[in-house]
């Protein structure tokens, strides 16, 4: 996966934009094992640009939008203490690419289960002084490359909790599910969802997105209920099915009803 972005700040000037990719690694092992993964940062805009690297925590909030903020004291989710990484700073030249390196430590005695940081880099002008003003007006825009880190093999226990059906103006309805993790560990979802007619038959199938629900926390997955290119619905209720795959020896189910009017 890559990211590219403008920065706002001194796009008048000059369009500045870089490609990070990993933006997901995903790391499994057990306590004292050591990974070390590069990640690829390239300057595609006319400018040289100024990169700095940091560690930091995230989490998800309900509804899957990131939030990078410091966990509380004593959060067994976060990794941010097991990373190293080099160079923290560097300014690449247009046209070309510089590589970050980490590498993630597992101590010694921890438990089985899913944690998480982030590799954050921050994107500004090439000749701001790193030292004499630091984190000024010259760092602005932000991407992450978020880490997933599996120790041991814990457990899965996910419950689907609940399952609606939203609608918004110019925009087809989509299903929210509700997924609880009690377990220690993060999931993906994978799925189908079915819309019946009322007399049984198919009119739709649409797959569910991958979507991660981290360790002791709700998420709602929002599930379109067609794509760009499938024909509205006829007015009329219908029968909505989903079957979500997390890893369970059994798929979660669940039913709700839309209705559709014109």
């Amino acid at each position: 996966m890559a990211g590219a972005l403008c920065l706002l700040p001194v796009c008048v000037a000059a369009q500045v934009s870089v490609e990070v990719s990993p933006l997901r690694v995903e790391v499994s092992g057990g306590p004292g094992e050591s990974h070390t993964q590069a990640i690829t940062l390239t300057n595609q805009g006319p400018d040289p640009v100024r990169i700095r690297a940091t560690i930091d925590d995230w989490h998800l909030s309900k509804d899957g939008t990131p939030q990078f903020t410091p966990a509380p004291p004593g959060t067994w989710t976060s990794a941010v203490d097991w990373i190293r990484l080099a160079p923290p700073e560097q300014v690449i030249e247009p046209g070309k690419q510089g590589v970050v390196r980490f590498t993630l430590t597992v101590p010694a005695g921890t438990q089985e289960g899913g944690y998480r940081a982030s590799v954050m880099f921050e994107f500004g002008a090439a000749d701001a002084d790193p030292v004499a003003r630091g984190r000024q007006v010259t760092l602005r825009s932000r991407v992450a490359t978020v880490v997933y880190a599996t120790v041991g093999q814990p457990p899965v226990a996910v419950d689907l909790t609940n399952l609606v059906v939203r609608a918004e103006a110019g925009r087809p309805p989509q299903a929210i599910a509700t997924l609880h993790n009690t377990g220690r560990v993060h999931v993906r979802t994978k799925g189908l969802l079915t819309i019946y007619d009322q007399s049984g038959t198919v009119v739709r199938q649409v797959d569910l997105p991958s979507a991660p629900v981290l360790p002791e926390s709700e998420r709602d997955v929002a599930i379109p209920t067609g794509g760009d290119e499938d024909p509205p619905l006829a007015a009329g209720t219908y029968r909505v099915e989903v079957k979500i795959d997390v890893g369970l020896r059994a798929l979660l189910v669940g039913e709700t009803v839309l209705t559709v009017v014109r």
